[in-house]
Order: C-alpha cells, then structure tokens, then sequence
C-alpha cells in the first residue's frame, strides 16, 4: 500500500516576506521608538515595508538612493518622518513620482509645530500628504488606503480594522 500523505497547504507569507510595498524613512536615530510602530501597523494590514534612517541634511546622497531604489523595487508609497525643520518629507518628494506621507515629530523647542508647519507648507507641484504631530498609527492607514485602490485584499483589511475600532 502507497503511503499517503497530505499535502501540505502553501506557508502563508508574512508581510515581511512580501514585495514591499511601503519605505519608511526617518531622519534621525534618535526618531526610532516613536516610528516603529508604523512598521507594527502596516504588518496588522498585511503590508510589507522596510524601515531606513536617512537624513536629508547629513545624507542627503543615501536618501536619494533610497528613493530611485524606491520606485525601481516596486514600492508604492514612503511615509517619511522627521522634526524641527522637517526637510525630509518635502525632499523625498521633490524627486519622487510616488505619493509621500510626511510625519512630524515632536521635538523639544517648539512641540513639532515647527515640523508640521514645514511639511505641509510644501510648494505647488511638490505635495506632502501630512499627519498629526507624531501620527505614526495615521500615516500607516492612510498608505494602506492608498495601496487600496489596487489592493484588493488591503482594501478588505482595513474594512477589518475600522469594524473593529466601531466596536470598541
């Protein structure tokens, strides 16, 4: 008699071992722990990302190489992170195609208005979609939104997440 075996069903992939969908970008180190936990809610949507520091003051070479690797890897949206004058999100989106959500942080002199002020002044032709100081949880729905359009499976993830934040 043939032993038989079931076949194995397909290992589900995580969101990190997915196309990348989304590139987060901060400027500073020291902005880590108020960010990750953008990565945290992309991966509750089923969203892959990576996560890089890049500074487009001390680095400005590194995030330009980000960004062109941005759009050659398939990446479809970067929320960008910075504070006090916040350049970061404005840069990126001057040499980018792809839409950019800017998160500003708060910093110690003027509580992240400086930051907010700085990106959603962006000039005409160069926009930032902005969140609230510090909208970490805001800028991964709003990527997941954009990524809605042509993901049909993300669009019913974030169904999911708005049914449960009705019913608490």
């Amino acid at each position: 008699m043939a032993n038989k075996t079931k076949p194995q069903a397909a290992a589900k992939k995580t969101p990190r071992q997915q196309q990348l969908l989304v590139r987060i970008i901060i400027g500073s180190k020291s902005d880590l722990e108020t960010c990750q936990p953008i990565q945290k809610h992309l991966d509750e949507l089923g969203i892959a990302s990576d996560l890089h520091i890049s500074s487009a003051h001390r680095n400005p070479a590194k995030t330009m190489e980000l960004v062109k690797d941005a759009e050659q890897s398939g990446i479809q949206v970067i929320i960008a992170c910075a504070g006090m004058a916040a350049h970061l999100p404005g840069v990126i989106a001057s040499h980018t195609v792809l839409p950019v959500i800017g998160v500003p942080l708060k910093g110690n002199s003027l509580s992240g208005e400086d930051a907010l002020y700085s990106i959603v002044q962006m000039p005409p032709g160069v926009p930032v979609a902005t969140v609230a100081i510090n909208g970490v949880k805001n800028a991964a729905i709003l990527a997941a939104q954009i990524l809605a359009l042509a993901h049909p499976k993300i669009r019913e993830n974030l169904r999911q997440l708005k049914l449960k934040m009705a019913e608490s």
